[in-house]
């Protein structure tokens, strides 16, 4: 059974702005203590408002279309659409599957073209998908630069770009993953049941970094904590300030990967989506949000960062290890390509 949280008290998710004088070392401890952060949506960041709008638009028509229609495309090599119950984000808590559907984009090609099938909805939006993904990447960046001059990675070593680094596309393949998500009511079926069934199942981002847009109105999404609770993330973290309809603040929640890197100093943190209990007004609702997964080159490997803030945390007896972090045998360390595949055959089945 799933652990309910009607009446808990929204988790205290710091809010930055990546233009703040402190932002990096804002970032640093926010990522540390948390994993999550809410990054300030203002116009001057590569994306305005109107652009996450306007995506949202595209999404919300997608998901409206035929069943039909969305599965003309499905899932392969984690690009494409997944159907309700097709994933199963908690496979050993939720056989089942996870309530929800989404469509999976990989990055264009140099030529500004979708590198997969693309449904026929979603084919007069192709321009404005690939904007939105170079949009996200420029933001990642961002948040890589200022990680990597809070964690004091000496210029030798590559400094404040050592993550920008391993992320530079033009560099070679990698598996960043524009995620358009819809999570339909919860139905009145006597086969679903609220407290048992889950919109997404728990679990940790897979690559460096996620950028999660956000509709308001639309609660669910809960995080782990430290003392192993379950809380809800604040729909809108700055309610009394803003009106209704406006678009909320980016949430940025640390991946695996920049875990694994750090020996377990930036937090990954376990989230899950959860129905609406069934007495609320959202019960009947749905969900809607879109999901940028940025990931390293395929071919980066998951050494530690040469940093004295991470060797400290190391020599401190509180590192986590990692598969991947250790000796794989000849000298190899696993790859984020390596991981990435270990982790989608487990989502799905063996079938990505």
């Amino acid at each position: 059974m799933i652990a309910r949280t009607e009446g808990a008290a929204d988790v205290k998710i710091p809010i930055i702005g990546l233009t703040s004088p402190n932002a990096a070392k804002e970032l640093l401890d926010a990522a540390i203590n948390y994993g999550f952060i809410f990054i300030k949506h203002v116009d001057e960041l590569e994306l305005t408002t109107k652009d996450v709008d306007a995506m949202f638009a595209t999404s919300r028509q997608f998901f409206e279309s035929p069943e039909s229609v969305k599965s003309e495309t499905p899932i392969v090599k984690n690009r494409g659409y997944v159907a309700l119950n097709r994933e199963a984000l908690d496979p050993k808590k939720h056989k089942k599957g996870d309530y929800k559907e989404a469509f999976n984009i990989g990055e264009f090609t140099s030529s500004g073209e979708p590198a997969q099938p693309f449904p026929k909805p979603l084919i007069p939006h192709q321009k404005q998908i690939g904007l939105f993904q170079d949009g996200c990447r420029v933001i990642c960046n961002r948040i890589f630069e200022l990680l990597g001059a809070a964690l004091e990675i000496s210029e030798t070593e590559g400094g404040a770009n050592w993550f920008v680094k391993r992320h530079d596309c033009t560099k070679g393949p990698d598996s960043n993953t524009l995620r358009l998500l819809h999570y339909p009511p919860l139905p009145t079926s006597s086969a679903y049941d609220a407290t048992t069934d889950i919109r997404a199942g728990a679990h940790s981002d897979y690559g460096s970094i996620t950028l999660l847009f956000r509709l308001p109105g639309q609660p669910g999404l809960e995080i782990l904590t430290q003392s192993d609770t379950w809380v809800p993330v604040p729909v809108d973290p700055e309610p009394a300030t803003t009106s209704t309809s406006h678009t909320l603040p980016i949430l940025v929640n640390i991946g695996d990967l920049l875990s694994y890197w750090t020996g377990g100093l930036l937090r990954s943190t376990v989230h899950r989506v959860v129905f609406p209990a069934p007495t609320t007004k959202e019960a009947q609702t749905e969900r809607y949000s879109i999901a940028y997964f940025c990931h390293p080159l395929d071919d980066a490997v998951l050494e530690e960062v040469p940093s004295e803030i991470v060797k400290a945390h190391k020599m401190s007896g509180k590192a986590v290890e990692f598969e991947g972090m250790e000796d794989l045998g000849e000298g190899k360390i696993m790859t984020a390509k390596e991981h990435l595949m270990s982790r989608l055959a487990a989502t799905y089945g063996g079938a990505t």
